[in-house]
C-alpha cells in the first residue's frame, strides 16, 4: 500500500519519460534529472508537453501505475492505464449495485455526509485558530445549518432530494468561506465557486487541487478493482469518472479546501503566481504550481488516526482505504459504506 504515496508530477515543459531497467528516467534537453523505481509509484501525471516512451508506458501498465495527462493548467486530456485488476465479480456487483435507486441513495447520504461533516469541521476549526479575525457570528451561523443538514441526511431520502440537499449545504459552507481568508485579502477574495474557467485566484487554486484529488481517488478505485466511471451519487456520464467523484466529496473540505487556505494564510502562494487571460480565466503560473505540488505531496506525508479502523495512517493512504472499504460493503463483507469523517 505504501505506493499510494507516490504520484510523480512532472511540469516541466520538453520532458522525456524513458524506462531504464525497472526505472523511469526523466530527462531534460538530453540530460538526466530523476530516476526513480516504478515499484515505488502509484501515478504519473504529465502537465502540458510531456511525453514517455512507449516501452515506459507499457511497463507502468504492468505493474498497476496509471498516466494521466493534463494541459499545463491542469485540466484533464486522458489517461493510459493497463488491463483492468480486480475481481470481475465485484464490477458486475457495482454495475448492479449502481442500478438499484435505494441502494444509490445509501451511498450517496454516507459520502455527503462525509462532505458536509468536514465541511463543518473546517468552520469550526477555523473559529477556534482564528474567531477573532473574521465575522465569527455568521460563520456560528453556517455551522448550525450545516449541522441541520447533517440531521437531514440521517434519514431515508430519495437521490434527488440529496442533491437537494448537498447543493444547499454547498451554497452555506461556500457562503462564509471568505472569512477564513485572514491574510492577502486584497489580492485573495472568495465570492462564489465558479470553475471552467475559474475567474478568480481562490477559485484557480481549487480546482487544481481538486484535479489532484480526481486523479489519485480514481487510481485507488482502479487498485482494488472498482470501475471509477460508475458512480451511486454521479451518474453515469460518458467520460467523466463518476465513482472518484463521489469519494471525492468526503475529501474536498479536508485535503483540497484546507490546503488552499494554508497556502493562502501562510503566503505560501501569492497574487503574482496568478495571471488573468483574455478570456477572464484564471492561469497558475510554472512555479506557483510547483510550489502547490510540493505542498499536496507533503500533506499525503502526515499521519493521522482513521475514524473507522482507529489506525495510524498516512493522508496519501486514505483513498486506497477508503476504495476497500466500499469494495467490501458491495461484496456484502460491511453492512454500510463508513466514510471519512475527520474529528
Amino acid at each position: 500500500m505504501k505506493k499510494h504515496l507516490n504520484t510523480l508530477f512532472v511540469t516541466t515543459q520538453g520532458a522525456y519519460l524513458a524506462k531504464e531497467g525497472e526505472t523511469a528516467v526523466v530527462k531534460v534537453e538530453q540530460e538526466v534529472r530523476l530516476r526513480i523505481p516504478v515499484h515505488t509509484l502509484g501515478g504519473i501525471v504529465c502537465f502540458g508537453n510531456v511525453s514517455l516512451s512507449p516501452f515506459l508506458m507499457g511497463f507502468c501498465a504492468e505493474n498497476g501505475v496509471g498516466i494521466s495527462f493534463l494541459s499545463e493548467q491542469g485540466r484533464f486530456l486522458a489517461r493510459v492505464q493497463g488491463p483492468v485488476s480486480g475481481n470481475v465479480l465485484l464490477r458486475r456487483e457495482q454495475y448492479r449495485k449502481a442500478d438499484d435507486p435505494a441502494f444509490s441513495a445509501s451511498i450517496a447520504r454516507a459520502v455527503l455526509t462525509g462532505k458536509i461533516a468536514n465541511s463543518r469541521t473546517i468552520l469550526h476549526r477555523a473559529l477556534r485558530d482564528h474567531g477573532q479575525k473574521m465575522n465569527a457570528g455568521q460563520v456560528e451561523s453556517a455551522v448550525k445549518r450545516l449541522s441541520h443538514h447533517l440531521e437531514l441526511l440521517s434519514r431515508e431520502q430519495a437521490l434527488d432530494t440529496l442533491r437537494g440537499i448537498e447543493g444547499d449545504a454547498a451554497h452555506i459552507y461556500f457562503s462564509v468561506l471568505d472569512h477564513l481568508i485572514v491574510s492577502q485579502k486584497e489580492t485573495f477574495s472568495f465570492q462564489e465557486r465558479n470553475r471552467r474557467p475559474p475567474l478568480d485566484n481562490v477559485n484557480c487554486l481549487l480546482s487544481f487541487l481538486y484535479t489532484l484529488l480526481v486523479h489519485d481517488i480514481r487510481s485507488a478505485l482502479e487498485s482494488v478493482g472498482l470501475d471509477p466511471a460508475v458512480g451511486f451519487l454521479h451518474r453515469d456520464r460518458p467520460g467523466r469518472p463518476g465513482l472518484a467523484l463521489d469519494l471525492m466529496e468526503e475529501f474536498r473540505p479536508f485535503l483540497g479546501d484546507r490546503l488552499a487556505l494554508s497556502l493562502i494564510n501562510l503566503r505560501q502562494v501569492q497574487d503574482k503566481g496568478f495571471k488573468k487571460s483574455d478570456s477572464g480565466a484564471v492561469l497558475m503560473s510554472d512555479d506557483t504550481r510547483k510550489t502547490v505540488l510540493v505542498a499536496y505531496q507533503e500533506r499525503k506525508q502526515e499521519e493521522i488516526i482513521h475514524p473507522f479502523l482507529d489506525e495510524k495512517v498516512s493522508i496519501g493512504l486514505l483513498f486506497h482505504i477508503q476504495a476497500l472499504l466500499l469494495a467490501r460493503h458491495l461484496r456484502g463483507d460491511l453492512d454500510g459504506y463508513p466514510p471519512f469523517i475527520w474529528k
